[in-house]
């Protein structure tokens, strides 16, 4: 190990390799504290050319490697184990925006680039990059198309995936592929992009990537509806979609034990209705141009919604200042919910004509398996994916609750392959949720994707243990 990392130190800088304990700890640690891991070293290359050459002599020592972007990671998938056998390569110091072109909407970034960092950038020509979730004031865009990331406007916009024309990638033997192609149209053969994205790290390392642009909305209408129940929910929903021409660009569905977490816990928090609902909607609708019809469209629609009784009351915002108020909300549900003990997390996707009656039957089965628990479902319902998060029972023992992650969540799962969802809508699997995939894929699928790891990485250095079982 010591001629690797001597090796390596020539490669990247004393500045690029960190073997101190204190200076490793933040790239060992997820962030919730759910995963904490060990390794020799914390490699931290400057471009793509160090990042290539320190993964040749990684793949001639036999030496793994755990790719790391912003470490957001809610699975555990840039986290060393804690054997400490690993190399962690972070991708931090690879933060340039290489190119972008408003004429072709497009912007190629580097993997260390921060999100908020391009949605800014993009901003300054006139553009939108439309990605937008909780971390992304932290995450980094290698990371983003590793785990395949959502958020809030995949409704509009898709998940990352969609987002990425082409790539730049360090393959496990340290060549490099340069697939950093600006085209819409490009129908010569396999496109190997997709092995990349949402491959977390385990057949390459993404170094740079050429993001799709989109026009900035000239005109956003924010609202908050209260709804009787989901199924109105999800009814509402296909409403404003018709209604406005497909231009809802988010939709987010809170219960109420939700909205009163946040109000207890979160300073900010205010309750934007008169009275209290068992449901909400939080919805965003965009436009690419100004105009007082768009308003009165999205108007008349919630007035045909509340006769329909799929709504009972709303506020439309009135400024950004407003808007931005109604987003708080969302944020700090997040937030609350870990004062109040221990909560069992699902990211979970169902169809979306199916998420009410996924919450009516997973809910019911938490409550019979667990008296007290108190199910927190919140998410972004508008593409299926609900995040059912489960709060410990009043005084009841953290310790004691969160022993039976596994036994909840089975339930859950059961439940979400029983109506054709996903165990992991836009967190990926990691380590977290690698065991499962035998339950969840088909041995066909499990062949396959052990056929591509074995072709494409076969000393098995990148990501051990992760993502595959």
């Amino acid at each position: 190990m010591t001629a690797l990392l001597d090796r390596i130190r020539s490669i990247v800088g004393p500045n690029g390799l960190l073997t101190d304990p204190a200076d490793m700890a933040p790239y060992l640690a997820e962030w919730r504290g759910r995963f904490k891991g060990n390794s020799p070293a914390v490699v931290r290359p400057a471009s793509t050319e160090e990042v290539a050459a320190v993964v040749k002599a990684c793949a001639e020592a036999g030496q793994p490697i755990v790719p790391q972007g912003g470490n957001t990671s809610l699975v555990g998938g840039s986290i060393p184990y804690e054997a400490g056998t690993e190399i962690v390569l972070s991708l931090s110091r690879m933060n340039r925006i290489r190119d972008l072109d408003p004429l072709n909407y497009t912007m190629t970034a580097e993997a260390g680039v921060v999100l908020k960092t391009a949605q800014e950038a993009a901003k300054d020509q006139d553009r939108l990059l439309p990605m937008s979730l909780g971390a992304e004031g932290t995450c980094q865009v290698g990371g983003l198309i590793s785990t395949n990331a959502g958020g809030i406007n995949v409704l509009r916009y898709g998940n990352m995936r969609d987002l990425v024309l082409g790539l730049e990638v360090v393959l496990p033997d340290g060549r490099v592929w340069n697939g950093l192609r600006r085209l819409r149209k490009n129908n010569t053969g396999y496109d190997l992009k997709h092995l990349f994205i949402g491959g977390e790290g385990t057949l390459g390392i993404i170094t740079a990537a050429v993001l799709k642009l989109y026009p900035r909305p000239r005109q956003v209408e924010t609202a908050f509806v209260a709804v009787p129940d989901p199924e109105s929910a999800i009814a509402l929903l296909a409403r404003l979609r018709a209604a406005s021409g497909d231009a809802v660009a988010a939709y987010e569905l809170m219960s109420r034990r939700c909205l009163e977490f946040a109000l207890k816990h979160v300073a900010g928090t205010v309750d934007p209705l008169s009275e209290p609902s068992p449901w909400y909607v939080l919805t965003e609708l965009t436009a690419g141009t100004q105009s007082d019809a768009f308003r009165e469209n999205f108007e008349a629609a919630l007035g045909e919604a509340f006769e329909a009784g799929l709504a009972t009351d709303a506020t439309l915002a009135a400024s950004e200042s407003q808007a931005n108020q109604l987003w708080f909300i969302r944020e700090a549900i997040v937030e609350a919910q870990k004062f109040e003990g221990g909560s069992i997390k699902n990211d979970v996707s169902i169809p979306v004509s199916r998420v009410a009656e996924f919450l009516g039957k997973a809910t019911a089965a938490v409550e019979a398996a667990c008296q007290g628990i108190r199910a927190t479902p919140f998410g972004h319902v508008g593409d299926g994916n609900i995040h059912f998060n489960l709060s410990q029972p009043e005084g009841a023992d953290t310790a004691s609750y969160m022993e039976r992650w596994e036994e909840i969540t089975h339930l859950v799962n059961g439940i979400v392959l029983e109506l054709d969802g996903s165990i992991s809508a836009e967190h990926g699997v990691g380590r977290f949720k690698k065991d499962d995939m035998p339950h969840i894929k088909s041995p066909v699928e499990l062949d396959l994707m052990r056929a591509v790891k074995a072709a494409v990485d076969p000393k098995g250095i990148m990501n051990p243990g992760k993502l595959l079982p």
